[in-house]
């Protein structure tokens, strides 16, 4: 047996598992016809959790609704444990006292799973600089699509979760494979991220005025 440095003791089955994962469960999860079945099953089924925390949690709740439709792009099964879900909508103002439940709920989420932060507040912390407020629901947990607004409206949320599909796309399936301990050996380096600069106009407008302010 061989222990983890955790002290979880690893045994002579799960470096079989391990091994078998690695070697070839994950090639063949990355072969391309078999990497985009998989990805286009999980972008096309994603089940968001049932969670909401201040005004633009009421722009959620209407996403749902008939007129705007959420169902159509697989992702109106709001489901109301984490371990059910596998997309977590931060929709409001998270306060300080609020991070930690937001990273419970996140733990307990299973793999693959992804973040939205819904509006100004849950992006940067909105025009709450308050000592109660967190500056952005990323300093406790991973956020893949930003939505600006205060509050974003229905078709913002829409389009960020056709953002989020993108994404879902561009991954490698194999990323997701869990060691003994639990953790995930994601990948985040995403093919095509050379391309980026490409697509980023405003990125680069940013970086020209901040040389001549530099200067």
């Amino acid at each position: 047996m061989a222990e983890h440095p955790e002290g979880i003791v690893l045994t002579t089955v799960d470096s079989i598992f391990n091994s078998l994962r690695r070697n070839i469960g994950a090639p063949v999860m990355n072969v391309k016809p078999v990497r985009d079945t998989i990805n286009w099953a999980r972008k096309s089924a994603l089940w968001p959790m049932t969670f909401g925390l201040a005004c633009c949690a009421i722009e959620m709740i209407a996403t749902g609704a008939g007129r705007f439709d959420i169902d159509r792009f697989g992702a109106g099964v709001f489901r109301p444990s984490p371990r059910q879900s596998d997309l977590i909508i931060v929709a409001g103002t998270v306060t300080l006292k609020m991070g930690p439940v937001v990273r419970r709920v996140y733990d307990q989420m299973p793999e693959p799973k992804w973040v939205i932060a819904m509006g100004a507040c849950a992006s940067t912390g909105g025009p709450f600089d308050s000592y109660s407020t967190m500056q952005g629901v990323d300093r406790t947990i991973p956020v893949d699509v930003y939505i600006p607004g205060c509050p974003p409206r229905p078709e913002a949320l829409l389009y960020g979760l056709m953002r989020l599909q993108d994404i879902i796309m561009r991954e490698a399936p194999s990323a997701y494979i869990f060691e003994s301990d639990g953790t995930v050996r994601r990948q985040r380096a995403l093919e095509g991220d050379d391309d980026l600069q490409n697509i980023s106009p405003l990125d680069r407008e940013a970086e020209e005025i901040v040389a001549a302010a530099q200067t």
